[in-house]
């Protein structure tokens, strides 16, 4: 005897969920965003990070820290594993320096995107429906003025209306 096998109802949700664009958005985002942050490691580990320490007197600021109790060695990583407790400063720098680096580049991007999306759309005059629509409208509006004029014995005639563009 063979035994039914029953979907769950969210696995049908699920699918639909992860085949969303937004999702496969998001997935993109985050593998860009792993690749960026390698970029702005190099950046501030590499290229900020030695300027600035010539900048105030040669400051190697990823060997800058603070012991609160043990023995100082010759670098951050030899202190730590003397088993020594300390502040790491320049580590908590180098984090900020990221910080504000990644936090720009985002700031530029949704810059961006927003423009793109605010960006006025091109005037594209008035749709075939409205076209119609003004065309019954100023048939109905001379056949109106001739009904009107012909009961008052003649009379001025009206020009139609100017078409209005399509509004904004």
């Amino acid at each position: 005897m063979e035994l039914p096998i029953r979907t769950p109802g969210w696995l049908g949700d699920f699918k639909a969920f992860v085949a969303r664009g937004n999702v496969i958005d998001l997935a993109v985002g985050v593998v860009i965003g792993a690749a960026f942050t390698a970029i702005v490691n190099s950046l501030v580990e590499d290229l900020l990070n030695p300027l600035i320490g010539l900048l105030v007197g040669g400051i190697d600021f990823s060997n800058l820290f603070v012991v609160l109790s043990g023995e100082r060695g010759p670098s951050l990583e030899a202190t730590r594993q003397s088993g020594a407790a300390v502040i790491a400063v320049g580590q908590f720098i180098n984090a900020v320096i990221k910080f504000v680096i990644v936090a720009f580049a985002v700031f530029w991007l949704v810059r961006l995107v927003h423009r793109l999306h605010a960006a006025p759309k091109k005037d594209e005059g008035p749709t075939r429906d409205q076209l119609l629509l003004q065309e019954i409208r100023d048939e109905l509006r001379a056949a109106r003025q001739g009904r009107d004029g012909a009961r008052e014995g003649g009379g001025e005639v009206v020009p139609p209306m100017p078409r209005p563009g399509p509004s904004l």
